[in-house]
């Protein structure tokens, strides 16, 4: 990679602050990418008094996020370029170069519509002569830890700001790029300064943003979920778990669907299928699956033809222990085809994580329920009596059937988010529509306003 490092400091109420307590953030190859200033407890507690004291719940102008997108897409901001800025978080979370530069496409979307994100999770505006309810923020702080999986969740807490909150974000260690960049592009844009605070920090800081804020959002694993999932004012996204259905002739076309599916990103997304359900002959399925998907390229993560996600050396001996204990009982239909296994190092030195396929006759067991953060499938057999059981607790489910009843039925499941039916990629969208139920209305509530009418 051709950058150079750079420095992060925390940013308090829009100023860059600097930090006695550093860190480096290296890439996954060993090299610098960035001395990082470590919010200590006392700079993280200022930061929520000095956002406070100066909170009024305003919304700035949606044209703030507008330029704020264009932005951060396209400018040069802290002395970091948009080619920049994509190699580092490539380099430091391992993700594919390409994954990153379509996420910047996406923020950059996504910043420029978030009136209409903001405006379509909320009922339409109820107004008669006299009476009339307007939704407010539910307070003026909100706490967001932030993931390193994937830049675009970043978009959720900007659309805190145009709701009127001040923020305080607690960046990923893989990727505080992302959200340094963001906020870089909101000041300019003309974000008043106090509204924002970028906390780079471990764990303990985002507990205690969060615990200090009036309401918090955390991304985060099945801990983050056990954590804070019970509580009313922190909202969770946890794992996608995403699944489909096959309930249709085994095609190429249907094999190729999935692929696109289970690895598009590097299957880095929450919206990646991490297990797929069959009606007939599932092991004839993983076989296929593993078969095309170990053609994927092996290209160091800054290539702009990566396909696969990159991990640490160090973590490359952990992961494959994980994976045999995890896959204990499952039939493996990709590991003989790679000379060493998914666990791959390349001629560079990367260590790269090839997608892997296993198939169980345990359709109800926890390993349906596995995700893993490259392309990771599990596939099992699936019939007409376990119905939506297999397919709860799910982001996405994808239905390749033509039984509609079932789609009725997982629309009324309420730990299925989202159902796409037919051979539609599952994070397809439209504006209009909730990714992961409504951010809107967990940032806001109804109050009443009425009015005295003049005099007829």
């Amino acid at each position: 990679m051709g950058t150079t490092p750079t420095r992060i400091d925390p940013v308090i109420c829009g100023a860059s602050t600097p930090s006695r307590d550093r860190t480096q953030l290296r890439a996954l190859d060993g090299t610098t990418l960035a001395e990082v200033g470590l919010a200590p407890r006392l700079l993280a507690q200022a930061a929520v008094g000095r956002m406070r004291s100066a909170a009024d719940r305003t919304a700035p102008d949606p044209d703030v996020f507008a330029e704020a997108g264009r932005l951060f897409a396209h400018a040069d901001l802290e002395g970091e370029s948009p080619q920049e800025y994509r190699e580092r978080v490539s380099a430091a979370t391992g993700a594919p170069i390409g994954a990153i530069e379509r996420a910047s496409r996406g923020i950059e979307e996504s910043l420029g519509r978030v009136d209409l994100l903001n405006r379509s999770e909320l009922p339409a505006p109820f107004a008669v002569a006299g009476f009339e309810t307007h939704w407010v923020p539910r307070g003026a702080l909100l706490a967001a830890v932030v993931p390193n999986n994937h830049p675009e969740p970043n978009v959720s807490w900007v659309r805190a700001l145009s709701l009127g909150y001040g923020v305080l974000v607690r960046p990923g260690s893989r990727d505080p790029f992302t959200p340094r960049r963001l906020v870089a592009a909101l000041l300019a844009a003309g974000l008043p300064g106090d509204k924002i605070s970028l906390l780079p920090g471990g764990h303990e800081i985002g507990e205690h943003l969060i615990t200090q804020a009036d309401l918090g959002l955390v991304y985060g694993g099945p801990d983050a979920v056990a954590r804070w999932g019970s509580r009313d004012d922190v909202l969770v996204r946890g794992p996608g778990n995403s699944k489909a259905l096959v309930d249709v002739p085994l095609t190429d076309a249907l094999v190729e669907r999935l692929v696109d599916w289970i690895a598009d990103d590097g299957g880095v997304r929450c919206n990646n299928i991490s297990a797929v359900l069959v009606h007939g002959d599932h092991v004839a399925l993983a076989e296929r699956l593993a078969e095309r998907l170990a053609e994927l390229p092996t290209l160091t993560p800054t290539h702009p033809d990566a396909a696969l996600p990159a991990i640490g050396e160090d973590t490359a001996e952990p992961m494959r222990a994980y994976l045999g204990r995890v896959t204990d009982g499952a039939i493996d239909h990709s590991s003989h085809r790679y000379p060493d296994g998914p666990v791959t190092r390349t001629e560079d030195g990367h260590t790269l994580m090839r997608p892997l396929v296993v198939s169980t006759t345990d359709t109800h067991g926890d390993l349906v329920g596995t995700e893993l953060p490259f392309p990771f499938v599990v596939v099992a057999p699936w019939e007409d009596k376990d119905d939506t059981a297999p397919l709860r607790d799910s982001l996405v489910v994808s239905v390749l059937s033509d039984r509609e009843d079932l789609i009725g039925r997982l629309l009324g499941e309420p730990t299925v988010r989202k159902v796409v039916a037919g051979p539609v990629r599952p994070w397809t969208s439209r504006p209009e529509q909730p990714h992961d139920g409504s951010l809107a209305g967990f940032l806001t509530e109804p109050k009443a306003l009425v009015r005295a009418l003049p005099p007829s």
